[in-house]
């Protein structure tokens, strides 16, 4: 369900901006080529943000997805789109909108995807619960399915994570905590830069530490406020 629902936003975000490259005079199949191209380019910029840990890392990104964006429209509006002639309306390859070029506009637009795929994929972890979904990831190059309810807590090293299970297995995965954060949604709680724990299985916890299971896992200043909120909102 989690997955018919992400491809139900997309096809959605798809049908938006084919109707707003309408309004810019192209033809529906010019418009709905055109949006194909925004989606890729937004999962980037949405996946690989969290491991931008320096501010100057995430400017940097944007732009090269920016631009990454613009040099897509440009090759596809005159080797596909010059090609597509309906009737003689819309545009027809002589030249691409000005608003297609313009960072600005693009960076909205890829914006406004990105966070609402975010916040849609949030709100459909919250309603299906890590209970009922499995993960796939590669450690040691074999692959890995597990079920999220049986992970107990992540640990990072900077180079690579450790994905720690209720029963003590141990898998070793090149996955960025912060984007693990964002793949295992609200049931998984960061404790730490280096600690992302399932709430479920936390034993005891103070301002200093949480029990998951028999390993005790430090509480850095910084999340210390939100780990009390949540352990408080979930008694």
């Amino acid at each position: 369900m989690r997955t018919l629902g992400r491809i139900a936003y997309w096809l959605a975000a798809i049908v938006l901006l084919a109707a707003i490259l309408m309004s810019l005079d192209y033809t529906l199949v010019q418009a709905v080529l055109l949006g194909l191209v925004f989606c890729p380019c937004s999962l980037a910029l949405e996946y690989l943000m969290p491991k931008a840990r320096k501010p100057m890392d995430k400017i940097y990104l944007s732009l090269a997805v920016v631009v990454a964006v613009i040099l897509l429209i440009v090759v596809l509006h005159y080797s596909v789109l010059a090609t597509i002639i309906d009737g003689g309306m819309g545009h027809s390859g002589k030249e691409v909108s000005p608003m297609l070029i313009n960072p600005a506009f693009l960076g909205l637009i890829l914006t406004a995807l990105s966070l609402g795929d975010y916040a849609w994929t949030r709100w459909l972890d919250k309603r299906y619960k890590s209970k009922d979904r499995n993960i796939t990831f590669f450690s040691d190059r074999k692959s890995v399915t597990l079920n999220m309810a049986d992970i107990a807590y992540i640990e990072s090293n900077d180079t690579e994570v450790r994905i720690i299970t209720v029963t003590g297995e141990s898998y070793r995965n090149k996955t960025g905590i912060s984007q693990w954060e964002n793949l295992l949604g609200e049931d998984f709680l960061r404790i730490h830069r280096s600690y992302l724990v399932n709430i479920n299985h936390i034993s005891s916890a103070d301002t200093d530490a949480v029990s998951v299971g028999s390993a005790s896992l430090p509480v850095s200043r910084k999340y210390r406020e939100a780990v009390s909120l949540v352990l408080k909102t979930s008694e």
